[in-house]
């Protein structure tokens, strides 16, 4: 319990993956709801990076005298996956936000209780 304060990004990764998983289930706004798996989105990259550190980790460049000393590295896999995921997240909301402007020329509006009336009336 005492290193409960020191796991503070934890807590924060999971505000954040609660406020996105929220926004996208209450709100009916297409926009809002881009912004919800935004902040979602955000909270597992924020996630993965908190575990790829290493407290006294160094890059992982072997150099030829150490000293004798034992060298820690941090592992570069999950901050080479995330600079992945963040090209493919800005991809997928560039193509949500295009479907929310065909959707909108569409129906007229981005309000998803709107549209399925107007599909309704159809």
């Amino acid at each position: 319990m005492t290193n409960l304060p020191g796991l503070y990004n934890y807590w924060i990764v999971i505000v954040l993956m609660m406020t996105g998983f929220y926004v996208v289930i209450a709100r009916g706004n297409l926009i809002k709801k881009i912004v919800g798996l935004n902040i979602f989105q955000t909270s597992v990259f924020i996630l993965y990076i908190s575990m790829g550190k290493i407290d006294g980790g160094t890059a992982p460049i072997i150099v030829a005298d150490t000293g004798g000393a034992e060298v820690v590295y941090s592992n570069p896999l999950p901050h080479v996956l995330i600079l992945t995921a963040i090209v493919v997240g800005i991809a997928t909301t560039a193509l949500g936000l295009a479907l929310i402007v065909r959707i909108k020329e569409a129906y007229g509006t981005v309000e998803e209780d709107e549209i399925f009336a107007k599909d309704e009336q159809a």
